[in-house]
């Protein structure tokens, strides 16, 4: 594609997405690739995609380095023919900000990683990564020897059940800074004078996201940090967990409201919240408890978002999930991510046809555990094009695959991916 003909489809690219997230026919189906930590491209495969676009060759830099992705810059969205840009916050959930790039070799592949990345090894082989890149306290994730991602590290003190304090679990909670609103509103700037749409990703709005519950950016975390004892928290001390959510909220408001002020409606969608509650054939709570323990809090942030700004809400959660998609709805989530259609109750006709009106299907386009990883070519297009089939009439379909692109995904079946969703929309 032409240069002035890639500028032409970029400019489009921002309406494409507006007609979608208003549940719209567009032109196309609006793609993504890279727009936010869930919907995003191993830096493996971001390396292994530039090189088969015949791309400036020059290390991938890590944006999320929990999960080693990577970011697909403009050159690469151009030959990728991607929609949607990402407006990251500045610091990453490990407790360093993401600039001041530095070398760094992931298993034979060189990368850029922010300054705050400081690693060590073990004696078993494993990276071990530190909060704040501190490496003078114990660390906080880990990286198993020829991994691809780190898990984070509990490490859970002890403490009193009969004198908890909600506060110990709102450490890393506080008052945006006055350096990242800056950041923000220079970013979404510049990402709005390059015409794609916008998903911004903000922090702060997550209840109980079980990634970041361990506290991987706090050097010395206090209150429930043990993922086990949270989850067991969400019955037994539901009280204690109300406080939290409640103080968190407050915060969230006033973020959103002084972040508003700085990036505007140049953000379309913003990624609020990523805790899953399904598994692959089950789930984590019953309706009862997420309409009694998260729900006031959704509904509270989403009705906030939606009386002030133009954003359209994104909530991640992965597996089965069918049975909780009303009680999202009526929150006030606009998206639903990743759209995992090979969980139980989650087959893509039935998505559509009971929910396809309320909500904008963001991912599903591809099974990533088993299609495009381990299928050929020719399966990767066949699901890509029956996928696009079922989700994209009447609009309301973003394109992604379900989740993010995981290491060692073969280059050609990505490719393949990519084209076909082309195909469908008649482009290539």
């Amino acid at each position: 594609m032409s240069d002035s003909a890639t500028a032409v489809q970029t400019s489009l690219s921002r309406e494409r997405l507006a007609r979608t997230l208003n549940h719209q026919q567009p032109d196309r189906i609006p793609i993504d690739f890279g727009g936010t930590s869930v919907t995003g491209v191993h830096a493996s495969c971001v390396a292994a995609l530039r090189d088969y676009y015949g791309l400036e060759q020059r290390p991938v830099r890590i944006h999320e380095p929990s999960q080693m992705l990577g970011l697909v810059d403009e050159d690469l969205q151009d030959a990728m023919g991607v929609d949607v840009s990402g407006l990251f916050r500045r610091g990453t959930k490990w407790g360093f900000p993401m600039d001041r790039w530095k070398p760094w070799m992931f298993n034979g592949l060189e990368v850029l990683v922010p300054e705050g990345f400081n690693v060590t090894t073990d004696d078993r082989g494993d990276t071990l990564i530190y909060p704040e890149g501190d490496t003078s306290v114990p660390p906080s994730g880990r990286m198993p020897k020829d991994g691809f991602f780190f898990d984070c590290i509990v490490r859970q003190e002890p403490f009193d059940d009969d004198h908890l304090n909600p506060e110990d679990n709102m450490e890393e909670f506080s008052l945006i800074s006055q350096a990242d609103l800056d950041f923000l509103a220079s970013s979404a700037g510049e990402l709005s004078a390059k015409g794609r749409g916008v998903i911004a990703g903000f922090g702060g709005t997550a209840l109980g996201d079980i990634s970041l519950v361990p506290g991987p950016g706090l050097k010395h975390p206090k209150g429930i940090r043990d993922i086990t004892e949270w989850y067991v928290s969400t019955s037994s001390r539901q009280d204690y967990i109300h406080r939290i959510f409640a103080r968190q909220c407050e915060l969230a408001l006033t973020n959103l409201e002084r972040i508003h002020a700085v990036v505007g409606d140049r953000v379309q969608a913003v990624y609020l919240c990523g805790t899953d509650f399904g598994t692959q054939t089950s789930a984590f709570c019953s309706v009862k408890t997420l309409r009694a323990l998260y729900f006031p809090y959704y509904k509270i942030i989403n009705d906030w978002i939606h009386a002030h700004t133009m954003w359209k809400t994104f909530k991640h959660s992965c597996g089965a999930v069918s049975k909780f998609l009303p009680t999202f709805i009526e929150a006030g989530f606009d998206i639903l991510n990743p759209v995992q259609c090979s969980a139980t109750g989650m087959e893509p006709e039935q998505l559509k046809a009971n929910f396809g009106d309320q909500l904008v299907f963001w991912g599903g386009g591809v099974d990533t555990q088993k299609t495009l990883p381990f299928g050929t070519p020719a399966e990767v297009r066949e699901q890509v094009l029956r996928r696009c089939g079922i989700f994209a009439p009447g609009g309301g379909f973003v394109f992604n695959s379900i989740h993010n692109v995981q290491a060692q995904t073969p280059v050609e079946n990505i490719v393949a991916m990519i084209d076909a969703v082309h195909e469908f929309n008649g482009c290539r």
